[in-house]
């Protein structure tokens, strides 16, 4: 098990990014306040580092894979 190979995929990099950045936006336009605030902080910053990193520790602990990989010359017969 490989703990930084990339598996989130563009899509879900994107969504992650998107994410994280709405949820900043959120405390500092003060939609979200006091404990709560911190909170969302902090999945804001799991959102942001997994979508631009393309590695998630869940991800890699549950099997999953999002990331399209390229066969490398390879044809199946």
């Amino acid at each position: 098990m490989k703990l930084f190979q990339k598996n989130v995929g563009e899509a879900d990099r994107a969504v992650r990014i998107v994410l994280g950045l709405l949820l900043f936006g959120a405390i500092l336009w003060g939609l979200v306040t006091d404990t709560i605030a911190w909170i969302v902080a902090i999945i804001g910053i799991a959102a942001l580092a997994t979508g631009i990193f393309g590695t998630c520790m869940l991800y890699t602990v549950l099997g999953i894979n999002t990331h399209a990989t390229k066969a490398k010359g390879k044809k199946k017969k």
